[in-house]
């Protein structure tokens, strides 16, 4: 495949979901300098990550350092990087002893070292991407130290996401605060030339429509040019997402975004083993109801498919959604031009 051939690709999202998809779209990610195989179809790669968590190591550090918090940036690190590489590992260590050390990630006290040194947390994430030699740039969707607030759906107002996932009650509407925390400008300009733009997997809520809150990026996503693809969840998740469809997952993201940013929805429809529905039934969640039906009258149209992998917790089956969406990106590129 010639490089102008080749595909750019932005993923925005948060947590395990994000690192997840990332693993599979690093293996087609070319690398300058060395021989290119078929298999290289992607030129750039860049993750756009969330900025909120309050809680666990990341949490601590927002604290006490006053810093963005890096866990789930430095999870996009280690997916991005060779994953059998010994810094690799250090990166992804977590302590278990040492009264001040205990819990903390050895990967988010070096970002946040980095970012005493530098002076520039998004100037560090960089800096340690360097260093673990990721196939992919890195950005936090925004570099201003937000919080989450949610309106929940009893009227009352939950401050931090921490404490907005422990609530009882459902999220009605999520915010920022500031609500004018804008978007890092190089993640602006990725999404303008990208071939293809992912939303998801993730939480609803403290994954997702987070990143959608940041000022910039719901136009920008409106205005893009590439093939728009939401990842749909697998099971539905406490107090983000429960009793929700697959199109209900869109709506709710679209009365946070105020426009329809989707072109295309990959949407789980292989049932799952009797074993796994008995353990998440025991957490009160079921899998998410592909209501495809209705995600077509929304104006997305949905790839359908086998795209999970069932162990001790469901995952999306990275290398099956990768060959899906790539595929897309290559046939819209074709169309569009």
């Amino acid at each position: 495949m010639t490089a102008a051939a080749r595909l750019r690709v932005v993923a925005i999202g948060g947590g395990t979901g994000l690192s997840t998809l990332l693993r599979g779209l690093r293996r087609h990610v070319s690398i300058p300098g060395q021989p290119t195989s078929e298999a290289a179809q992607i030129a750039d790669l860049a993750a756009v990550v969330t900025v909120t968590d309050d809680g666990g190591s990341s949490g601590r550090l927002r604290k006490d350092f006053n810093m963005l918090p890096p866990g789930d940036l430095r999870n996009c690190m280690v997916a991005l990087s060779e994953e059998e590489d010994v810094l690799t590992k250090l990166f992804a260590h977590r302590f278990r002893s040492g009264d001040t050390l205990e819990g903390h990630n050895f990967g988010n006290l070096f970002v946040a070292a980095l970012t005493e040194l530098t002076g520039d947390f998004a100037h560090a994430i960089q800096l340690a991407s360097k260093i673990l030699a990721t196939r992919g740039r890195i950005y936090p969707v925004t570099t201003a130290n937000a919080t989450l607030v949610a309106r929940m759906d009893n009227g009352a107002f939950v401050r931090g996401e921490t404490s907005i996932t422990a609530s009882r009650q459902h999220i009605a509407e999520l915010m920022l605060d500031p609500p004018d925390a804008a978007a890092v400008p190089e993640t602006l300009d990725a999404i303008e030339r990208a071939d293809l733009i992912t939303v998801g997997p993730g939480s609803l809520y403290t994954s997702l429509i987070t990143n959608l809150l940041v000022k910039g990026i719901p136009d920008a996503l409106a205005r893009a040019r590439g093939v728009r693809v939401y990842i749909c969840n697998l099971m539905t998740q406490a107090n983000e997402s429960l009793g929700l469809s697959a199109s209900e997952h869109i709506k709710r993201i679209y009365e946070h975004t105020h426009a329809p940013i989707f072109d295309y929805a990959i949407v789980n429809t292989a049932p799952f083993s009797s074993t796994t529905l008995a353990r998440y039934a025991a957490e009160n969640a079921a899998p998410i109801v592909a209501d495809i039906d209705r995600i077509q009258a929304l104006g997305v149209r949905c790839i359908t498919g086998d795209f999970a992998v069932e162990d001790n917790v469901v995952r999306h089956e990275a290398n099956r959604v990768t060959t899906s969406l790539l595929a897309l990106a290559r046939t819209h590129r074709r169309h569009s031009r």
